[in-house]
């Protein structure tokens, strides 16, 4: 079960990684749309990456998973709220959607809850 958390642990952070750095401009564009502030988006992205170097860091010191994952798991949460609240239409929500549900699930394997 700890391969497939890593395999997820490098999906989220390249999934991070692409859409803050490469795709910024759309981030910029999304954030507006939701009345967010540059600095609350710069904040988020910075925590998002933050965030995402830990978990792949995590592959070999597990021990920096698990708040790592729990807090990109809510911050997946707030997306999928600022979704619903500018009605953006389902496929807007499912890249949140399965970030959200890799999140958990890393979190769950790193809790030892699912023992492998």
């Amino acid at each position: 079960m700890i391969y497939i958390s890593n395999i997820a642990q490098l999906v989220i952070a390249l999934s991070i990684v692409y859409v803050w750095v490469l795709r910024y401009d759309n981030i910029v564009i999304e954030f507006k749309q939701y009345g967010i502030s540059d600095l609350v988006r710069n904040i988020v992205g910075a925590t998002k990456i933050s965030l995402s170097t830990l978990l792949v860091a995590g592959i070999w010191y597990p021990l920096l998973v698990m708040i790592p994952a729990l807090i990109m798991a809510l911050l997946m949460v707030c997306a999928q709220m600022a979704h619903v609240r500018v009605k953006n239409p389902l496929p807007k929500f499912i890249p949140s959607l399965l970030l959200l549900i890799l999140s958990l699930f890393v979190a769950v394997v790193h809790s030892g809850i699912i023992k492998p």
